[in-house]
C-alpha cells in the first residue's frame, strides 16, 4: 500500500523500551518483569501471531532489570520467536499435561532473581495473568512476586511515533471503509448482512483483521451497542451506527460512524450535531498537562446542554494501542495527566428518546501542543445511505 509505514520495528525500538522499564525497575528495586499476555510479550519482542487464540498453552517472557529479555515459550513458537531480536529462547514441548513449562520458567526466573529478588507481575486495573491456578501457585514456591509498580502500564500508555504511525494507518483504512457504506446499507438491508459486508470492506482496504465490529441500528437511535447484529431490515428512519477495531500490524484503530437510512429526523441531526461539538471540545481540551477528567466534563457538558440527555456509558473514551482499549479511562475521577505520546478515543455519548442513544467516536494523539486527530474526523451532518 502506497504511503504505509513500515511494518515491524528496528531494534532500536525494542531496546528504547527495555532501557526505559529497566530503569523503572531500578527505582522500583524490581529484579525482573514476568509478562504472561500477548500485548505485554509483544511490547518488548515484536512477537506478532494470532496463535494466542488458542487456549492450550502458556507463553511468558521474563524482562530483567540487567541484560535483554528471555522468552519461555512452547517449542511451536520458536521457530517465529527466532525472527525477533530475542536471542535467549527457552522452550518446553506443549501441551504437557505434568509440567506445561513450570519447573522452566521457575528456573528461569530464579537464574534471573536468585531467591530474594522481587518479580514484578502487572495486577493493576485492566491486567490478568495468563496462566493455570495451578502454574501460578507453583511459582509461589521460594520466589517473591509482587505488582509491577505499575511498569508495564506506564511504560505503554507512551507511545512511538512509529507506534501512532501504525494507529493512524489503521484508521485510515476504516475511514476509507466507512465512506463505502453506502454500497453495502440501504432499507430493507438486514443489519447482519451490513455488518458481514462491512468487514469485508476493511479488508479491501487494507486491514490485516478485524477483531471487533460493532453496532446498532434503530428509529432515532439504538438502545445499546454491544448488542450482535441480527436479521431485522433497516428501514427508513433507521440510525445506522458501525463500531471498527480494525488492526494493521498489530495497532488498532478504534471510531465508529452514524448514517440515517433516509432521511434522519431532526432528533437524530440534532443529537448527532451535539456528539461532534462534544468531540470537538474534547479535542480542543486534550492538551499536556491537562487531567482525564477534563476532558470528560468538557464532553459531558456539551451532549447534556440545558438537560441531563447524557448516556450512562460509564466513559467518554479510553486509550487505544496494541489493544481496542487500553488503560485509562475517561471518566469524572480519572486524574492521569496527559502526556504527548497518548492515544485516546473520544466517545461521548447521549440519549434520544425513549431510553435510545447515539455515540460518537473519533481517535487522537496528543501532541506537545495539543492533540490531532489519527482518522478523518466526522463532521456536524449527519450521513446517509
Amino acid at each position: 500500500m502506497n504511503g504505509a509505514p513500515q511494518r515491524g520495528f528496528d531494534e532500536a525500538e525494542f531496546r528504547q523500551r527495555l532501557s526505559r522499564a529497566q530503569k523503572m525497575m531500578a527505582k522500583a528495586g524490581l529484579a525482573c518483569l514476568l509478562l504472561s499476555t500477548e500485548p505485554e510479550v509483544r511490547y518488548f519482542t515484536g512477537y506478532l501471531t494470532r496463535f494466542w487464540e488458542s487456549p492450550a498453552r502458556p507463553w511468558f517472557l521474563i524482562v530483567p532489570a540487567v541484560g535483554d529479555p528471555i522468552a519461555v515459550i512452547p517449542s511451536i513458537g520458536v521457530a517465529l520467536m527466532s525472527r525477533s531480536w530475542i536471542a535467549d529462547i527457552r522452550s518446553w514441548r506443549s501441551p504437557d499435561l505434568v509440567d506445561d513449562g513450570v519447573s522452566l520458567l521457575r528456573d528461569t526466573l530464579r537464574d534471573v532473581a536468585g531467591t530474594d529478588g522481587q518479580i514484578g507481575v502487572p495486577s493493576g486495573l485492566e491486567t490478568h495473568v495468563r496462566m493455570p491456578m495451578h502454574t501460578w501457585n507453583a511459582l509461589q514456591d521460594g520466589l517473591t512476586i509482587v505488582d509491577d509498580a505499575e511498569i508495564m502500564l506506564r511504560l505503554r500508555r507512551v507511545k512511538s511515533q512509529n507506534e501512532i504511525a501504525k494507529i493512524t494507518q489503521a484508521g485510515a483504512i476504516a475511514t476509507r471503509a466507512f465512506a463505502r457504506v453506502p454500497e453495502i446499507a440501504q432499507a430493507g438491508v438486514p443489519l447482519e448482512k451490513v455488518f458481514r459486508h462491512f468487514q469485508m470492506l476493511l479488508l479491501e482496504e487494507g486491514a490485516d483483521w478485524v477483531p471487533y465490529l460493532a453496532g446498532a441500528a434503530g428509529q432515532d437511535g439504538y438502545f445499546d451497542v454491544i448488542s450482535p447484529a441480527t436479521e431485522t431490515p433497516l428501514m427508513n428512519g433507521d440510525i445506522l451506527m458501525l463500531d471498527t477495531g480494525a488492526v494493521w500490524d498489530g495497532y488498532f484503530c478504534d471510531f465508529d460512524r452514524n448514517f440515517a437510512v433516509g432521511a434522519g429526523s431532526d432528533v437524530a441531526q440534532s443529537a448527532h450535531a451535539r456528539l461532534i461539538d462534544a468531540v470537538n471540545a474534547g479535542f480542543e481540551a486534550a492538551k499536556p498537562g491537562a487531567l482525564m477528567c477534563d476532558l470528560f466534563d468538557v464532553m459531558s457538558a456539551v451532549v447534556a446542554g440545558e438537560s441531563d440527555a447524557v448516556a450512562d456509558a460509564g466513559r467518554m473514551g479510553h486509550g487505544l494501542g496494541m489493544q481496542l482499549t487500553e488503560w485509562p479511562s475517561i471518566i469524572p475521577t480519572e486524574r492521569t495527566v496527559l502526556e504527548a505520546g497518548m492515544v485516546l478515543t473520544l466517545e461521548p455519548s447521549v440519549e434520544t428518546v425513549d431510553g435510545r442513544i447515539m455515540v460518537h467516536e473519533e481517535n487522537i494523539a496528543i501532541t506537545e501542543t495539543g492533540a490531532v486527530f489519527l482518522n478523518t474526523p466526522a463532521g456536524r451532518a449527519l450521513g446517509s445511505v
